[in-house]
């Protein structure tokens, strides 16, 4: 049994106004971590207007989404008597004209150095899926096997639409903005893990990254723990969507993990085609056709069966296709983040309150299936 665990990113809004508010530290402490959540379950993040959830190592989907009930509730009612609110989207749909001030400590610090303007534009929320690999080796030819599909899981979970208080046109404009650090994007293909250390050895000792923790790859091996990290995703607005990824993320790297030991080839794609997938991802999310595994543009529904049926073994072994199964169904039926947030901004007939109101509701009450 692959094991799996699920980090998520939130803003926390403004009720009235809908802009972030830098509350962080205060509604970690109105959570009542000794009583609610272990301390390394609820971390800040990068600007003060943000909080980070983690839940524990799991070996079912069920566990999964009880944790992310648990630690969205627990910020939620912290967020309410911190007097803001509590919001899974990938980007601030709101700005004004206040800079949300960085988090203290060294490792922020030396980001905001580094990255300046870009570090305090950070207001975009990710989701990432750990699978539990201890032998690295393996884990790079897992890795390897993997990439080909991070642009599907990308407009899957494409939830970013606004920024500064305008449409992007782009579903996921997270993407973009977090592809402005050094090292991101998809990951090399690596002949093995001696050539994945010696890439980041190679980047660290070029100074322009100060650690491995600024290897922002949309995939990459964990340095603190024996996993693989997925972090091409956004955050979801429901927490059942967000069991439902980390459903798929456990399938492909099983998957990938039987292919492996089977010796069947890799399937490979031109870097500079997986890279335009990325961008096509991002733009489009579902809404239109998405390159394929071999850089072929395919309906977007059929992408999706395809990765499906890709996977259904590893998702009949570990339990977990009926987590996943229907919720593919109803993303293919309701669309995205991306799209349902557009379509809560025309229900509001323009009134990002509407906006703001439909993502806090959602972070709270889209609760996951099947618990």
């Amino acid at each position: 049994m692959i094991t799996v665990g699920v980090e998520e990113e939130y803003l926390l809004l403004d009720p009235t106004t809908g802009l972030p508010v830098a509350r962080s530290e205060e509604v970690r402490r109105a959570a009542g971590l000794d009583d609610v959540a272990q301390e390394s379950e609820v971390q800040p993040e990068l600007l003060q207007a943000q909080v980070e959830v983690a839940t524990p190592v799991c070996t079912e989907l069920t566990e999964v989404a009880g944790h992310l009930l648990r630690l969205r509730h627990a910020l939620s009612s912290a967020a309410e008597r911190s007097g803001c609110r509590l919001a899974a989207t990938a980007s601030a749909p709101v700005a004004g004209d206040d800079q949300v001030p960085v988090t203290s400590g060294r490792r922020y610090g030396r980001l905001y150095g580094q990255g300046g303007r870009m570090a305090e534009e950070m207001l975009v929320n990710g989701m990432h899926v750990h699978v539990g690999i201890s032998d690295r080796e393996t884990a790079v030819a897992v890795l390897n096997r993997i990439r080909v599909w991070l642009p599907t899981l990308l407009a899957m979970s494409a939830n970013s639409p606004f920024w500064e208080g305008r449409d992007t046109s782009f579903a996921s404009w997270r993407t973009l903005v977090f592809s402005r650090w050094p090292v991101g994007g998809v990951p090399p293909q690596f002949e093995g893990l001696t050539d994945y250390e010696d890439s980041i050895d190679a980047l660290v000792a070029s100074t322009v990254i100060s650690d491995t923790g600024q290897l922002y790859w949309h995939a990459r091996l964990s340095e603190r723990y024996p996993t693989i990290e997925v972090r091409c995703m956004d955050v979801q607005l429901r927490a059942d969507d967000a069991v439902m990824l980390a459903g798929i993320v456990r399938g492909l790297a099983a998957t990938a993990l039987r292919d492996h030991k089977d010796d069947i080839p890799v399937t490979g794609m031109r870097p500079e085609v997986l890279q335009a997938a990325m961008w096509h991802a991002a733009r489009h999310g579902l809404s239109s056709m998405l390159l394929d595994t071999s850089g072929r543009p395919q309906p977007a529904g059929d992408v999706l069966c395809r990765l499906v049926e890709h996977i259904t073994p590893a998702l009949e072994e570990h339990g977990d296709m009926r987590h996943v199964e229907p919720l593919v169904c109803r993303l293919l039926r309701e669309g995205t983040g991306a799209d349902r947030q557009r379509k809560a901004l025309t229900r509001g007939e323009g009134d990002t309150t509407a906006l703001t109101d439909f993502i806090t509701q959602e972070t709270i009450f889209g609760a996951p299936e099947n618990t």
